[in-house]
Formats: C-alpha cells, sequence, structure tokens
C-alpha cells in the first residue's frame, strides 16, 4: 500500500489476471503512485498469492471482496484497475455498484468473450498438474524443474517464468502451487472464462480499455457490444504488446494509465 499527500484524491486499487500476484504490479504501483499522488492498493485475488482459498470462484465472490474491502478501510470511492481475471471482477464492480467507482481501467480483457486464447488457459491447468518434483531440491532448482517440465507445453520463456513464481515452499525441500489450482480449473470454463450476463446494468463514468496489440481479448469488432454497458468507454491498443500489456511494454501501459488517471 502506498500512501498520498492528497488526502481528496480516491485511492486506485488494483486486481492482477489468473495465476498473478499483487507482487507482479510493484513497480508499476510505485511509478503510479508517484505520478498520481493517490494511495494504491495492489491485492491478491482470493485462490492467489497470500490471499485465503475458497471454493467459491466467481466474479461476484471476488466482486465482494473488494468491495469489503472498500468498506473495511473507509474508501468512499475508488478508481478501479485490473488486468484479465481482475479486469472482468473490477467491470463486475462498476457495473453493478457504480456508485463505488470514480474511474474504470480494464487490461486486455473484455465483456464480450470471443477469444481462441482464453480457451488456451484449459491447458496450461494440465501442465502444472502433471508437474513432478524429485528428490529435496533447493526452491531454484525446483522451480528451474518445474519451468523444463511446463516447456513442452507451454513455448513462451517469459510466461513459463510467470507461472513458476507460483511455486512455493511447502516443508522442507517440499513445493506446492501457491494457487488453488484445483478450485481456478474446477471453474475456469463456467466462472472464468465467461463474463456473467448483465441485464440492464450500465456503468457511464471515464472508462478506459487498455488492448495488447497482439492479443485478441479486445476484438475492435466487439467495441459497440462493450459500449452498451460502458458508454464512456476509450480503447487504447499497446504496440507489440500481447495479454501482458503492463509486463510487455510498461512504459507506454505507464503513460496511457497515469494520464487517464490524472485527467478532470
Amino acid at each position: 500500500m502506498k500512501g498520498n499527500k492528497d488526502a481528496s484524491k480516491y485511492p486506485i486499487i488494483i486486481m492482477h489476471g489468473l495465476f498473478g500476484s499483487k507482487n507482479n504490479w510493484n513497480t508499476l504501483s510505485k511509478t503510479i503512485h508517484q505520478q498520481t499522488d493517490r494511495k494504491v492498493i495492489s491485492v491478491d485475488a482470493r485462490n492467489h498469492g497470500d490471499s485465503p482459498h475458497s471454493t467459491h470462484m466467481t466474479y461476484r465472490h471476488m466482486a465482494k471482496d473488494i468491495t469489503q474491502l472498500m468498506h473495511d478501510l473507509g474508501f468512499e470511492k475508488s478508481v478501479l484497475l485490473g488486468h484479465s481475471m481482475g479486469g472482468s471482477t473490477m467491470m463486475y464492480i462498476a457495473l453493478h455498484y457504480p456508485e463505488l467507482v470514480e474511474k474504470l481501467i480494464v487490461v486486455d480483457m473484455s465483456p464480450v468473450r470471443t477469444s481462441p486464447q482464453l480457451m488456451e488457459i484449459e491447458k496450461i491447468f494440465n501442465a502444472m498438474r502433471m508437474v513432478k518434483l524429485t528428490g529435496s531440491p533447493t526452491l531454484t532448482k525446483a522451480r528451474r524443474m518445474a519451468e523444463e517440465q511446463l516447456a513442452d507445453t507451454i513455448k513462451s520463456l517469459t510466461f513459463r517464468q510467470f507461472l513458476i513464481m507460483n511455486l512455493v515452499e511447502a516443508d522442507v525441500g517440499k513445493y506446492k502451487w501457491r494457487v488453488n489450482l484445483p478450485v481456478l480449473a474446477e471453474n475456469f470454463t463456467t466462472q472464468i472464462a465467461v463474463f456473467p450476463h448483465i441485464e440492464s446494468q450500465v456503468y457511464k463514468g471515464p472508462t478506459l480499455f487498455v488492448g495488447g496489440a497482439l492479443s485478441d481479448y479486445i476484438k475492435v469488432e466487439d467495441h459497440n457490444k462493450i459500449k452498451e454497458l460502458f458508454p464512456s468507454a476509450e480503447f487504447l491498443y499497446i504496440n507489440g504488446a500481447n495479454h501482458w500489456v503492463h509486463a510487455d511494454k510498461p512504459t507506454e501501459f505507464l503513460k496511457i494509465v497515469i494520464n487517464f488517471i490524472n485527467q478532470t
């Protein structure tokens, strides 16, 4: 959590995507705080990072986690920023609790699910389940062993290195996945990969969708459907960035996000 000098400005809450953690946003959060003069809180979603594990893994539950956090911290409103699964959580909050949201920033995710890349995630669950560690290796060696095994399924070295950060020590020489893999896998197709059906809710506040130009998550042909839910939505794409926009092109990403937050 980063403090702010100007208490009149609403804070910023950031949620990572599937398999991520608040730690992915440490460096970015510091820069956002410094350049917006706002308190920045990056959270671990349930079943991720340091947050508790739960059998309930829906956007309604994840949204409730954030609104409860805001209540506990006494936040009247916040700027909500989310990547991928975190973006869907923040969209859900904006649509159901618009009075809590000053601005909404969605990073490479859409309420209109038409991405073939999204369904590739099933293969990742299977690959993570199949990892076998022998002996009593150090954490560094255990992560190297896991990364080598994941390489058969996951071609991107960057993504493999991202995933193995979820391998943590369970006991001396014994390791486990920090994410709640069984619950995430069980709920992925029916809860995480689909955005809940919205009847009549609309979020009219300032909204920014930031996509990777190399990703297919926010399709240009879906803009009109997205604007039915978020009529003030702006769309910006970052060249050379894939789904992990903020990791692929952090400088460009920060400039866009900070400009949007600082707009009056």
